[in-house]
């Protein structure tokens, strides 16, 4: 190959390292036979790879300059023969942008001791009140601490730990595979620090060298006003403590909410159903009804909320009426105000009556052309042309 191998990069001989990779990176990009398959190109991404072999070793290239044969008669023109030493490596570098290169290329690196512990979740039910108006918890967790005798560095009192001689502290070890692309060398972990790059010689006997034990201990959460079953409260740091004693993780408290013997939960409303004589509807009536915060005085807490409020009756309410209290409902997690609280009406009609009641009824019966009447069935649906018809003609 009598080409000058510094234009074969298309660089200048007093090109530095950087400068050299760069445009072999340049190159292989355009010429790689993945790329352009075509046997000119092929051959000519053989003359690229083979004088970035040459200018990329510092021997070789000083040998080159002074008119010698880098190779030592050894490997072919193509580059790929059995004497090729660059690295696969360069190659991925090139078409994915990696800062290594050939047998120096950079690694990773260790990998840390010290790092951030995991989120953890519990969960904890709570009742209707204490979720509409906020509460205070004391919760038993069981997570990872901190240990107390070596810390968090995993070594036992008095060591501390060592390089490890198989990596030499990096972490990494390399490894090399023929192909015939020459020699493929890949990063593997070191399996003697498994990728720490040191070794503890004496770990600690309380945490097995991890910096940390598992322990039980007792947490206060605060439960805000307005949260409903699914919603989470973050204790932040409160989580698994870290491998190596880093910092704790989150703790996440999910909130499930008990059902309620007398309110159903609608997002921020309360429902429920009151239950009156067929005379009080007929008649109209007021009741006292309880509200939630009655509850939060039945488990000792104090409240200036009045714990019941006047239900208004109408006479001649229907069964299934529902009457809506405003405000009265379930306060708003991040926001003002509160929910109404939607009262349905069920009328109860009477199933036993002495001879005087029944009697007496079948008096109002009489009085109101009742005794025997004609039942009909309203349709669900009505046509267009149906309710044009009732809107003239009204009954």
């Amino acid at each position: 190959m009598s080409q000058d191998l510094y234009e074969t990069l298309g660089v200048p001989r007093d090109a530095d390292a950087d400068a050299i990779k760069k445009a072999y990176r340049r190159l292989a990009r355009q010429l790689h036979p993945d790329v352009n398959p075509d046997p000119e190109t092929q051959e000519k991404f053989k003359e690229v790879s083979h004088a970035y072999e040459v200018l990329s070793d510092p021997e070789k290239r000083r040998m080159y300059d002074l008119g010698g044969d880098p190779f030592g008669g050894g490997a072919g023109a193509g580059g790929f023969g059995q004497g090729a030493g660059f690295s696969f490596t360069d190659i991925m570098d090139a078409f994915f942008g990696g800062q290594g290169g050939g047998a120096a290329g950079g690694g990773r690196g260790p990998r840390p001791r010290v790092r951030r512990g995991q989120d953890a979740l519990i969960r904890l039910e709570v009742d209707l009140a204490e979720a509409a108006f906020g509460t205070t918890r004391e919760l038993k967790v069981d997570t990872a601490v901190l240990c107390t005798v070596c810390h968090g560095d995993g070594a036992a009192p008095g060591s501390t730990p060592v390089t490890c001689e198989t990596c030499g502290g990096r972490g990494e070890v390399h490894q090399v595979q023929r192909s015939f692309l020459g020699e493929i060398r890949t990063l593997r972990p070191c399996a003697a620090c498994r990728g720490y790059g040191s070794i503890i010689p004496e770990p600690c006997r309380e945490c097995s060298g991890d910096g940390r034990v598992r322990s039980r201990r007792s947490l206060t959460v605060k439960i805000p006003a307005g949260v409903d079953t699914g919603t989470r409260v973050q204790l932040s740091e409160q989580g698994e403590v870290g491998p190596g004693g880093g910092p704790a993780g989150d703790l996440y408290v999910e909130i499930h909410v008990a059902e309620h013997q007398m309110f159903t939960r609608h997002g921020n409303d309360l429902v429920c159903s009151v239950t009156v004589p067929m005379t009080a509807a007929a008649l109209g009536t007021s009741i006292d009804l309880p509200t939630l915060e009655a509850d939060l005085v039945e488990h000792g807490a104090e409240t200036d909320v009045e714990t019941t409020v006047e239900l208004d009756i109408r006479a001649g309410t229907q069964s299934g009426t529902e009457v809506v209290l405003n405000g009265r409902g379930v306060p708003r997690l991040r926001g003002a105000g509160r929910g109404d609280l939607v009262v349905r009406i069920v009328v109860e009609t009477p199933t036993r009556l002495d001879e005087r009641q029944e009697e007496l009824l079948r008096e109002l019966a009489a009085l109101r052309d009742e005794e025997s009447p004609d039942g009909h069935v309203q349709a669900a649906h009505k046509s267009v042309f149906g309710r044009l018809r009732d809107a003239f003609n009204p009954r």
